[in-house]
């Protein structure tokens, strides 16, 4: 088979107009969720690093 750019073109200008943006508020509003759920994750995991590292800490200096 033959590679016909021309239609290839066309079909990628078909599909391209079945696309569907998001609105400007929906863009917002999921850049915040991403946000804020980055934010709940960055707290877990310092969360999980300092009782982690004190409990490390009071391990190793036993005697110390």
């Amino acid at each position: 088979m033959a590679f016909n750019l021309v239609k290839f073109m066309r079909e990628v200008r078909v599909e391209a107009t079945k696309t569907t943006w998001p609105t400007r508020r929906e863009t917002l509003q999921t850049t915040g969720l991403v946000l804020v759920m980055v934010a709940v994750t960055a707290g877990f995991f310092l969360a999980i690093d300092q009782i982690i590292g004190a409990a490390m800490r009071a391990l190793f200096s036993v005697g110390g």
